[in-house]
């Protein structure tokens, strides 16, 4: 039963996507099974940029089916925006390679306004939500009166959706918001979703069987694991589980798949976070700078989803020992080694002070992070050029050292280094 797990060992944009492409050439199925698009994962292939919300990132290798799992929140007009582009860029997406559980819910405007009014309405204690109705419409799931994909092969559908948006407007209105015209959010939101019902399918059956046959499965987390609803850096996390055991349930698998999972967690060779919340490893100024990059490039330090951008430090041994913890990761992968070339000195974050007290896990889990700060192990940098590196022995004498020292904080051998955007730059240890 050979299911693969790829989770993100940060606060997400660890650069899930290009790997999940990289290990879909070994896949039959890659499958979403959280979250909605406030995802975004980035693949590049030769010339061609794919920036994906909702799509598995597999699907851009022909033999695979993408599955959109029940754990997901899909907004139908980002999606057929998506599916469009794939299409333009010569990608099959057709309702034989496209399957969405009938059980993911969806993501409506009245959602995506009642997201950034409850957002506006913290004022100085807003969480950085990217404004996407992912947390209205987890809410909505979690209260029993959310709207599902299989509802939209129900003959009262257009009924369901006008309640929905009656007390979306009940709501707005408490938060002193726009209300939403009802009668044009339906016909809009109607002729959007009719087009993704031929796409409706049983895939919790379909990816147990095939397992059982021996196919694989590559299930493909969005976000990070320090965003994950109970073992983020609460509150300021996303609304859904972003755990490795979080595949299990949002995709109807059964615990049994998962005895011989292989839960490969990614990480940059640094740190970086988008939003508010803790950050002990922070960096500002010049360094902060020639880490992120200027945004000239598509895989510089701004969010995909938001264009925001984002908060980069030293790479934090805590907090990756915590990730590796909590997922029961199997493999490590690195990506973004190439940014560090050219640093005379590098730091690593191997524990923490607390109230003059030295530790080395996490005080209270990861909503006590605000309270440390960081105890800093120093390792020679390198100035050579390593994107072209393809063998272990290639990689400069010091970038060995330094990821030997990540492993050993991680206590997890490290199984792909990311040196580039494209596929053909990831070596294979």
């Amino acid at each position: 039963m050979p299911l693969h797990i790829v989770i993100g060992a940060q606060w997400g944009d660890e650069g899930k996507g290009r790997v999940v492409d990289y290990l879909s050439a070994g896949a039959d199925f890659v499958a979403r099974y959280n979250g909605g698009d406030n995802a975004g994962h980035t693949v590049t292939v030769g010339s061609k940029i794919f920036k994906l919300h909702l799509v598995p990132s597999g699907i851009v290798h022909p033999h695979t089916i993408g599955i959109l799992g029940n754990g997901m929140v899909v907004n139908p007009r980002t999606l057929l925006d998506e599916m469009s582009s794939l299409r333009g860029a010569g990608v099959s997406i057709a309702p034989q390679r496209l399957h969405i559980s009938p059980a993911a819910h969806l993501i409506t405007a009245a959602h995506r306004a009642v997201d950034k009014a409850l957002e506006s309405a913290r004022g100085k204690g807003q969480i950085g939500t990217t404004g996407r109705g992912i947390g209205p419409a987890y809410t909505d799931k979690a209260t029993r009166r959310g709207l599902r994909m299989a509802d939209l092969l129900a003959s009262d559908f257009r009924d369901r959706l006008r309640a929905h948006l009656l007390e979306s407007n009940r709501t707005l209105g408490m938060l002193s918001a726009p209300e939403l015209e009802v009668d044009a959010e339906i016909e809009a939101f109607i002729n959007q979703t009719s087009r993704l019902a031929l796409y409706i399918h049983d895939v919790a059956t379909e990816l147990n069987l095939a397992l059982q046959q021996g196919q694989t499965v590559l299930a493909e987390g969005a976000q990070g694991t320090l965003l994950d609803i109970d073992h983020g850096t609460y509150p300021f996390v996303t609304s859904s589980s972003t755990v490795a055991p979080a595949a299990l349930t949002g995709l109807g698998l059964g615990q049994t798949v998962a005895r011989e999972a292989r839960v490969m967690g990614v990480t940059k060779a640094f740190q970086t976070r988008v939003g508010s919340g803790p950050f002990p490893t922070e960096l500002s100024g010049e360094m902060a700078e020639r880490l992120r990059g200027t945004g000239a490039n598509p895989w510089d330090e701004f969010g995909t989803t938001t264009g925001r951008p984002r908060r980069v430090g030293w790479l934090d041994g805590v907090l990756l020992r915590y990730a590796v913890r909590v997922n029961g990761m199997t493999d490590l992968i690195i990506t973004k080694l190439d940014i560090l070339s050219g640093m005379e000195k590098l730091k690593l974050c191997t524990g923490y002070t607390v109230n003059n007290a030295l530790v080395h896990d996490l005080p209270g889990g990861a909503d006590g992070l605000s309270a440390c700060a960081p105890v800093y192990e120093e390792l020679p940098g390198w100035t050579e050029e390593i994107s072209h590196v393809r063998k272990w022995k290639d990689l400069p004498k010091n970038a060995r050292a330094y990821l030997e020292r990540v492993s050993a904080l991680a206590e997890t051998p490290i199984k792909l280094v990311s040196l580039g955007p494209e596929r053909e730059q990831i070596l294979a240890l």
